[in-house]
This record gives C-alpha cells, structure tokens and sequence, in this order.
C-alpha cells in the first residue's frame, strides 16, 4: 500500500530533465525570475496560436497574473485584431511605452520616441471606447506603465533669499517631455474614470505606495501636470474609496511639512481644491478626525508668506467648514487673529476679505465669544496708515449681516471702534479713509446717539487725563532737572 502511494507522488527532476525541459517548448515549465518570484508559462497552447502571437515577459508584470497571458505583437492596431486579443495587444502596447524617452535635447528626435508617441495616442483611444473590461494583467501592465513614466524625482530647486520668498512671481518651468506625459495623464485619467473598472483589483495596484508617489507629483513645477494631477487624485478619491483615509492624512502631512519645516512647495493650490470638494462630502456631525485638519492643518496654513499663492482656495476649505458646522467659526476667528500680519499689507487685505466671508456665515452665540478680540484688532485695521487696508476695514460695515451683530452688541463694540474713528477723522492723511470714517460715524449715530455721545464725552475725559499727566510729567521732570543742577557742581570735585 506504501508503495503504491510513493509511485503516485511527483519525483523530484533530475539536471538532465530540466535541461530537456528547458530546451523545448513540448510542455508547461516553471521559470524562477531575478526577484524570486515564479512564472508559469504555456507551452504548446501558445506555439498553436497565430505566428504574431509571443509570451509576455515575465520581468514586465506579476508572476501571479501571468499565467495564460499572452502579448501581441505591439505594432499591431487594435483593428487589426480579435475581441479576444485586444487586451493582449493593449498589454504589449502598453508594455513598450515603459521604454523611457530622453527628451532633455530638443534637437534629438528618435524613431522609438515617436512610435512611444503614436502609440500612447492608440492606447488613449482605445481606453475612451469603453469597448472592454479590463482584466486583472491589464490592470497591472497600466499601472506599472504610468509609474515607469511618471514617477521621477525632480531636481533641486534654486530659491534666492534676496528676493524674500517672492518666488511665485517667476515664469513656471515646463517639462520638455510634457508631450507624452499628458498622454500617459489622459491614459491613466481614463483608466480610473473607466465604467467597467473593478475597483477591488485596481485598489490591489493603486495602492498606498502608488498615491503617495503620485502626491509627490504635486511640487512639479509645470502647472499643467499639477492641473492633471489634481483631476486624477480626485477620481481616485472618489473610485478607491477605501483610500479615502490615507489620502486625507498623506495630504496633512505634506500641509505639515510646508508649514513648519520648508515653506516651500508648488502645488498647495491644488491640493486645498480637490480637499474643497473632499470637505463638501463630509456628513454632518463632522468626524474629530476632520475638525483635526481644520485646527492642526488648514488654520496654520495662514502663516506662510506665500499664502497669496493658495488663499483663495485655502479660504474656501475653510468657509465650507463653518457651513457644515457653525460652531466652529469661533476657532477659525482666533486663529485667523493669531496669524494676523503686522508689517505685510498685501496679506493683511486678504485676511480682512476672508473675515468677512467667516462672519457672513457667524451665528449670534459664537460672534459674542470672540468679538471683543475681534474689535480690537478691526481698531487697529481702521488706523491703519496704509490706505487700502483701512479702506477695506471700513467697508466691512457694508455687509448687512455684519452691521447686524454690531448693532446688537454696540454696547461692547462702539467703545472699542469709536476712539479708532476719532483718530482717523484727526490725522489719517487719505482722503478716501477720511470720506469713510466720516459716513460710518453717521451711521453710529443713527443706531444709538446716546451711546456714540457717551463714547465721544468718554474720549474727551481721557483726553483731558492724559494732557493732565503730560503736564504732571513734565513738572516732575523739570524739578528733577533743577534739583540735579543745584546738587552736581557742589558734589563733583573736578573743576573744569
């Protein structure tokens, strides 16, 4: 009985054996490839097939989808095939665009760089068809085609400090491959947006590693490939849905590292307007996890000196915030008057335009916790030697919603802004400012005389006090004076 069973059981090859199995294409057998990874390929199945019919190689994709593949000769057109080949010769097309082309010398034109090129322009409209499902090797040769293509490190950038940061006003560079990277962008863009697409094989390959090297992409300094990047993150985001978490927290930690380590980093812009539409979807009662990146990630983002770049984007995330819970127009205020700019004007404009839009959308609960800070700040803006700020600040005034919770709180609020208005209407040198102060001061009035009287006697009191201790000062200083020049000659021995 046991030896029947032993008779039964593979024997282990001999060298000559697979020397013989090796040398012929009689029958299955098993490759070992340079990573360790096996590969089964079949042998007369595929011998039997049309003469343009040859084995894919096995360094090109996984040995575990390997089995029964078979690639087309790639020069092939999709017309010229069988239903069932097509995906073969989409393979082996996209298996001969791994070739990288060197584009550096724009005098150096190759015949493989335009056969890559005409043959990413097949693969393009072949994807836009829609005529297929693509299988799992398919999936596999696409995605490693694009990574071969597109993943690069990009080389180091020049930032002069003479020119304090202001690098964002410099001519973008353009990538002289640009013309077949948009193709390989507009494949890989068709390809996630594909109807038929199996999202529980392509998460296996859009994986973890593949999106963070794709974000990395983001501080490629060509705006057109940011551009692109922007739409495909954004279809992933929406297709993969079980990477939703790791693209959120990928895209903190690169917000983190330009706030507190490099300030430097070209595409913020476009990251904050794909999280723009990412926000809107949230459900209503927002996650810790997403008030987290309101406090810890979007909030320092007004620190940089390059925040013009992203403002208007960055403004947006934070507003829909608010719209899907109001409560926490309380902590973007604060924030917003912790980051305040002191001696840069330009930025401080655009904080006044984005505290408008945040108090267009404060509730009467939340403007009482912050307002007396608030104020306070508004003073200084309203004195504000630089026309356009203060003009900017007064005109907030113009806003109904906002005139609305001053009125009701003028008790707190008009001793705080009245002094303010006092001074401009005394010293400010523009006339425009001047014009402005003076209609919002009639407006005050029409809302509460009383108070604004009571406000204006106030400042005279303290007016009167402090020129009483101007004087007061001055005496002391003058008997100060008189005393020391009674006392030094007697006391100093020296005689000049």
């Amino acid at each position: 009985m046991l030896k029947q069973i032993l008779i039964k059981l593979p024997r282990k090859l001999q060298k000559s054996d697979l020397l013989d199995s090796s040398g012929s294409d009689s029958g299955n057998h098993t490759s070992n490839l340079g990573n360790g990874v096996e590969c089964t390929n079949i042998g007369n199945s595929m011998s039997s097939r049309l003469s343009v019919v040859k084995r894919v190689s096995s360094a090109v994709f996984p040995a575990s989808i390997m089995v029964g593949v078979e690639a087309v000769e790639p020069n092939l057109s999709f017309t010229d095939v069988s239903i069932l080949q097509k995906q073969s010769l989409f393979i082996s097309k996209l298996n001969l665009c791994c070739e990288v082309s060197d584009f550096s010398d724009p005098d150096k034109t190759s015949a493989e760089q335009d056969l890559k090129h005409q043959t990413l322009i097949e693969l393009v409209d072949f994807v836009s068809t829609g005529s297929t499902k693509f299988n799992e090797p398919a999936i596999a040769a696409m995605c490693k085609m694009c990574a071969v293509n597109l993943f690069r490190v990009f080389p180091p950038k020049y930032w002069s400090n003479s020119i304090s940061g202001e690098v964002e006003d410099e001519e973008p560079m353009f990538d002289p491959s640009w013309s077949n990277l948009q193709l390989v962008y507009d494949l890989l863009l068709g390809f996630i947006t594909y109807s038929s697409l199996d999202a529980k094989v392509a998460k296996k390959y859009v994986d973890h590693s593949f999106i963070s090297r794709l974000l990395d992409l983001f501080d490629s300094e060509d705006p057109r490939e940011r551009d692109c990047l922007k739409t495909i993150l954004h279809r992933i985001y929406g297709k993969l849905m079980v990477h939703r978490p790791f693209v959120r927290k990928a895209v903190s930690n690169i917000i983190y590292r330009f706030v507190f380590e490099t300030e430097r980093h070209n595409g913020i812009a476009e990251l904050l307007e794909i999280f723009g539409s990412i926000i809107s979807g949230f459900a209503v009662p927002l996650k810790e996890e997403h008030k987290m990146f309101l406090w810890k990630a979007l909030i320092p983002l007004h620190k940089p000196k390059l925040v013009r770049v992203y403002h208007q984007q960055l403004t947006s995330c934070v507003v829909q915030f608010i719209d899907k819970d109001p409560k926490l127009a309380d902590s973007v205020i604060k924030g917003l008057l912790k980051y305040w700019p002191v001696t840069n004007s330009q930025k401080e404009l655009m904080f006044i335009s984005e505290l408008e839009e945040v108090l267009e959308m404060t509730s009467m609960a939340e403007f009482l916790k912050i307002m007396v800070p608030l104020f306070r700040r508004i003073a200084f803006c309203l004195n504000s030697s630089h026309y356009q700020v203060a003009e900017r600040t007064h005109l907030l005034w113009n806003n109904e919603h906002i005139l609305n919770l001053v009125t009701h709180n003028r008790q707190v609020i008009f001793p705080l802004i009245f002094p303010a208005l006092e001074r401009n209407s005394e010293n400010h040198w523009n006339q425009a400012v001047l014009n402005l102060t003076q209609s919002i001061k009639k407006m005050l009035c029409e809302v509460d005389e009383e108070l604004v009287l009571a406000c204006r006697q106030k400042i005279e009191e303290e007016n009167s006090q402090s020129i009483e201790a101007t004087e007061k000062r001055k005496l002391t200083w003058e008997r100060l004076e008189t005393a020391a020049n009674v006392i030094l000659p007697a006391a100093c021995p020296v005689t000049c």
